[in-house]
């Protein structure tokens, strides 16, 4: 089914406007780079895993879509993002100018490996979030939307990049939530070790009952002895909604969805 377009811009093409939560909206390009059951996943993961953070920073915002619904479910918090492609951050801007709650937001166009700009937001995080790109340089099409590109493949680095940045960040006793793809979790605890930091938990998304895992969201953090497991299943075994399913959609503030009967 056709997406139905609310803008024409013409600097970023057709636009969509579509509710993110139940309170707030973000314009996505039509046929760019989209929010996902894995930004809305890496939320409430990181969500349940410091629920009272006060100061949180999001690496490789993109549009906004895991910053916005953290700051949509942290009313106290101070939000923090950083993001180099050019039409994500200029969508970023606009979907955190009518948010709501801009005024606890500030975000920067520029390289999550950029240590002076990171410095420009303090240190102390006690909350911070990642969905780093999944694929190889190598696995680059060159007929593949730019925005899209940027948001799928380690133009800028994976999930080392993301730990290398986030570490000396973070506050003592907090979190760094990522979101990758499955297969990498020897990357991870190397470079997390590299980092000073042990995976505390790994969370690993299944698309439908009996599937591979279609990503993992990994915690890390300072102290952890050992690392705790979990699923999220969205699909059962016939495409049939799950608990897990009805867990995220409420999670940002909907109604479960129902299967026809």
């Amino acid at each position: 089914m056709a997406r139905k377009v609310a803008v024409h811009d013409p600097a970023l093409g057709p636009l969509t406007d579509d509710w993110l939560t139940r309170d707030v909206r973000v314009f996505q390009r039509a046929k760019g780079h989209r929010f996902s059951s894995d930004d809305v996943a890496t939320a409430y993961v990181a969500h349940g895993t410091r629920p009272g953070a006060r100061r949180v920073l999001d690496l490789g915002t993109g549009l906004g879509s895991v910053l916005l619904l953290l700051g949509w479910k942290l009313p106290h918090a101070e939000l923090c993002g950083v993001e180099a492609q050019a039409m994500s951050f200029e969508l970023l801007t606009r979907n955190v100018a009518r948010s709501g709650f801009a005024e606890r937001i500030r975000v920067r166009h520029g390289d999550l490996r950029d240590r002076e700009l990171l410095a420009s937001f303090g240190g102390g995080f006690e909350l911070i979030t990642g969905t780093p790109p999944y694929f190889p340089p190598d696995a680059a099409l060159d007929a593949e939307d730019e925005q899209r590109a940027f948001a799928r493949i380690e133009y800028r680095g994976g999930v080392e990049a993301y730990i290398e940045a986030a570490a000396p960040l973070l506050a003592p006793g907090a979190a760094l939530v990522l979101c990758g793809d499955a297969r990498v979790a020897a990357r991870v605890d190397a470079a997390g070790r590299s980092a000073g930091l042990a995976i505390a938990a790994r969370t690993d998304v299944v698309a439908r009952a009996g599937q591979p895992a279609l990503f993992s969201i990994w915690t890390l953090d300072h102290s952890s002895l050992r690392c705790t497991t979990g699923t999220l299943t969205l699909r059962g075994p016939g495409g049939d909604t799950t608990p897990d399913a009805a867990k995220l959609r409420e999670f940002s503030g909907f109604e479960p969805a129902r299967d026809p009967p």
